[in-house]
């Protein structure tokens, strides 16, 4: 069980010494030298112990510019670390952090090395985040003073410090190196020992899903990476991501995770061994899923695989009208999203008073944008002047684009299709908002399946800035570019994929927050713990089961059930929680009990 914990009385580990001077070796040091703890940094290669000396002066120097750190703190902080290529300058250490690399055989060799230089209260941290700290504790001479301390990178930046017992480790080894964490103004989780632990072991099934995503050639690197941090607010896309991560280490962790669950997702997908072999492991090398400018550079550059500037050359359809089918809260937002952007558009629904109401609550989202300075009350009134509600989709006859957000119902969605082809002119374009259901349908329900699409809108749709293009079969080419096009105008982002369940959001998002589930079932975490490390320690803005009570329970059962449908892998099995939850009428939010109970309106 993970367990957040705190505790007031100061840290007895003053000395610190830090073993792997790379980039987390380096970030430690640093955090360690800020909270006035002296550093011991020891490295095999005496070029890297001078390159940690080289980073930690200018990063504080960059420090003192910025107003953060004083010239005298600068100094008192330096004066603290000093470096060494001999293990046994760590004698004197009250706590040693290994960094080496994920290697059993390296770490153990390093174990066995500190038992016979440090004293015996001394604790001994590995940084691992794919290795067993049992086992490696098992090869120590003091298995009870060995313990896992996952910091996340950038060290000096992120929050979430992972504090790791095995079976063996002594309570007051544990208390200790948290009550450091705390010091340290790092916010520790206790966990168990098991491979990635709570934040990579949900960050890297997610990540082995994006390299096999795009190894199928689903869709580009660019709107793999796109579709993640602009639908999902992430800060990097997960390619960029295993980039600078390293091809190589996530491939290690992802073999130790599979080892353990033989769950497919976990299996390293084909790509990461044929970039790790080949040595393209990413940033640090130069290249991986990407092309950098130098090895270590954060800076892309065009290669073989960049998407040329002109898109695919095909000639779009003229769109000058717009049809938005429906009356809910995508209906109303694609309509005002469209209106803004100076195209007209006729809001049809079931009944003129669903349609009056839908453009009410557009007329309610301008006027907020007024209050807070974004719009002006004329330029408000222009837009909702451009909105005709109609309580019939025969108003869509003379449209050059009907886009369809009703409910999430195969039969429902065919037969307005089937309504929309009777009505449409020829040569307009029909188009599919659905997240989850086949577009192909959609389109088979038409005379004009060349002439179908999905245009899959983001909730908040004024807000979010991503389009998922979804072509099928079918498509037509200059359909393809129209759409495209009509994005470009609105001021979204389209990426495109093509017609399987999920599309790119959704498929990997909701197996990621199925696999939090299962995690609390087996009770290896909590909730809080959880929602804490995936935002603490993966950048998310929110935490997976916040998320789940936002999107409704029930919404993300039936995408679940969806995808697990459609790629009939045993992994994807709706976590039998979220099933029991939805059954019992705890749908999140909207109910006011999902994971969490919240307060009534």
């Amino acid at each position: 069980m993970a367990t957040p914990l705190s505790h007031p009385s100061p840290s007895p580990l003053r000395t610190v010494a830090v073993i792997g001077l790379g980039t987390m070796g380096t970030g430690i040091a640093e955090v360690l030298a800020r909270a006035g703890r002296e550093v011991i940094g020891v490295d095999i290669s005496a070029a890297q112990a001078a390159r940690c000396a080289s980073a930690l002066e200018a990063s504080t120097a960059r420090a003192v510019a910025r107003g953060r750190l004083s010239e005298e703190e600068r100094a008192g902080l330096l004066a603290r670390v000093r470096t060494s290529t001999d293990l046994s300058a760590v004698a004197g250490a009250d706590l040693v952090i290994e960094v080496a690399p994920e290697s059993y055989e390296i770490k153990q060799q390093i174990f066995r090395e500190l038992d016979a230089v440090v004293r015996p209260e001394t604790i001994l941290a590995t940084g691992t985040n794919a290795l067993s700290v049992t086992r490696l504790a098992a090869g120590s001479a003091r298995p009870e003073r060995v313990l896992g301390l996952h910091f996340f990178n950038p060290a000096p930046a992120m929050k979430l410090v992972e504090v790791v017992s095995s079976v063996l480790t002594a309570p007051q080894a544990v208390a200790a190196v948290t009550d450091l964490a705390v010091e340290l103004g790092k916010e520790p989780v206790a966990v168990g020992d098991r491979p990635g632990f709570v934040a990579d072991g949900l960050l890297f099934g997610y990540l082995n899903q994006a390299a096999a995503m795009y190894e199928a050639r689903y869709a580009s690197r660019e709107d793999i990476d796109a579709a993640m941090r602009l639908g999902c607010g992430l800060p990097m896309g997960p390619l960029a991501l295993l980039d600078l991560i390293g091809v190589d280490t996530a491939r290690t962790v992802l073999d130790a995770m599979y080892a353990e669950s033989r769950d497919r997702l976990h299996a390293p997908a084909p790509i990461l061994k044929q970039l790790s072999e080949a040595g393209l492991t990413g940033r640090k090398a130069g290249r991986g899923f990407y092309t950098y400018a130098a090895p270590g550079s954060a800076e892309v550059v065009p290669d073989a695989l960049t998407p040329a500037a002109g898109g695919t050359g095909a000639q779009g359809r003229t769109v000058r009208s717009v049809g938005v089918a429906g009356s809910g809260t995508m209906a109303s937002g694609i309509a005002e999203v469209f209106a803004k952007a100076g195209y007209d558009v006729i809001l049809a629904a079931r009944t003129e008073e669903k349609a009056e109401a839908a453009k009410s609550r557009i007329g309610k989202s301008l006027s907020r944008s007024v209050a807070k300075g974004r719009l002006t009350e004329e330029a408000a009134a222009g837009i909702l002047d451009r909105i005709v509600p109609a309580g019939s989709y025969e108003a869509f006859a003379d449209v050059d684009l009907a886009v369809e957000a009703i409910a999430e119902d195969l039969d429902v969605k065919r037969q307005l299709f089937q309504a929309l082809d009777k009505v449409c002119k020829p040569g307009a374009v029909l188009a599919t908002t659905t997240s989850s259901l086949p577009v192909v349908a959609c389109a088979r329900a038409t005379s004009r399946p060349q002439d179908v699409i999905g245009m899959h809108f983001f909730n908040p749709a004024p807000a979010m800035k991503l389009v998922e293009v979804v072509r099928t079969v079918l498509t037509g080419e200059d359909v393809h570019a129209t759409v495209r096009e009509v994005c470009a105008r609105i001021g979204k982002h389209p990426v495109d994929c093509g017609d399987r369940a999920g599309f790119i959001v959704n498929a990997l998002l909701f197996p990621y927050l199925n696999n939090a589930v299962k995690m609390v079932e087996e009770h290896y975490a909590t909730l809080d713990d959880i929602d804490a490390a995936m935002k603490l320690g993966g950048g998310y803005p929110m935490g997976p089961f916040e998320l789940l009570d936002v999107v409704g329970l029930d919404v993300s059962l039936a995408i679940e059930k969806v995808l697990h449908r459609e790629f009939r892998d045993p992994g994807l099995a709706p976590a039998p929680l979220l099933e029991h939850l939805v059954a019992a009428g705890c749908l999140g939010r909207k109910t006011g009990r999902g994971f969490r109970e919240y307060a009534r309106r």
